[in-house]
């Protein structure tokens, strides 16, 4: 089976093997997987888009294209006229496969972007999203008043998707652990989302000898987070890590970017060190490309 993936650099759409996205899609609802939905992997953007005109004509049960396409540039005016200027201008024009065979460029949403666009088309296919928007506000609003359901419910989740126990308590456990860490970058004067990427990243390379970007294309991730996607023993190294990179900026107190980055290093290398050590008893890499598309497998205190 064959996807559409863009690219923004070359400015070109090619053909590839579906496979290669499956678990960018698990979860998602059907009504933006079928075979209705032009839809394109932005390998740049590194997510999923959506035709809006495809999604309008299922929401809207237009068959007719050119009547789906009217009802979006309809919409789009009333969105503009409701000052959702942002919204429109984040949505890409990228080239997809049109009904004559051709590629052209057409409006494209991304799941965020889409979410928003369904919340203004008045369909009764587009009420159960409604419904899941405003139960996931008021989850959110109930977590904010208490995080312990935050918890309660991240646990249930990784449940669902077949985690084993184990491996869910070392996970909720490598969450407190970030976010201390991350409490200290923000004490260290770290405001940037990129440099809380760059930092995670750097101490990715200390502990595992691999940038972030390297690590997913080991477990065949896009988008996905890297931590889910970790065995025990990953996890394990990563929290070393973060922990060691959060008692040493304690300790050291480092002021801005360049500092924190060398705390970042030291503590880094001393759960590399630690993996080093374990390989070479072991024999073998602990770096695994184990994913979260069989979670039983990153229990490793069972699998051998």
């Amino acid at each position: 089976m064959k996807t559409m993936l863009y690219d923004e650099i070359q400015d070109r759409t090619i053909m590839v093997d579906m496979e290669h996205f499956l678990a960018q899609g698990e979860g998602q609802d059907e009504v933006f997987y079928d075979n209705e939905v032009r839809k394109i992997w932005h390998k740049q953007d590194e997510e999923w888009f959506f035709s809006i005109v495809d999604v309008c004509a299922v929401l809207t049960e237009q068959e007719n294209t050119r009547t789906a396409s009217t009802y979006w540039a309809v919409l789009k005016k009333r969105l503009k006229d409701e000052g959702a200027d942002e919204l429109l201008t984040k949505c890409k024009q990228l080239k997809m496969k049109a009904i004559d065979g051709k590629m052209r460029k057409t409006d494209c949403a991304n799941t965020e972007q889409l979410f928003r666009i369904i919340q203004s088309i008045p369909s009764k296919k587009a009420e159960p999203f409604k419904r899941w928007l405003a139960q996931v506000g008021r989850e959110r609003l109930e977590e904010i008043a208490d995080p312990e359901k935050a918890v309660e419910r991240a646990v249930a989740t990784y449940k669902a998707k077949g985690y084993s126990d184990k491996w869910i308590s070392q996970r909720i456990r490598s969450i407190e652990i970030r976010k201390e860490l991350t409490d200290e970058w923000q004490n260290a004067g770290i405001d940037n989302p990129k440099d809380f990427a760059a930092l995670t990243n750097i101490l990715t390379i200390a502990w595992s000898g691999k940038s972030v970007k390297e690590y997913k294309e080991l477990k065949g991730l896009k988008k996905e987070n890297l931590r889910d996607n970790m065995t025990n023993t990953e996890l394990a190294l990563n929290l070393l890590a973060e922990v060691s990179a959060t008692e040493l900026s304690r300790a050291q107190k480092p002021s801005g970017f360049g500092e924190t980055k060398s705390v970042t290093v030291a503590g880094g290398e001393i759960a590399g060190n630690a993996r080093k050590e374990l390989e070479q008893k072991l024999g073998r890499s602990i770096l695994s490309n184990s994913n979260a598309v069989t979670p039983r497998l990153l229990d490793d205190t069972t699998n051998k």
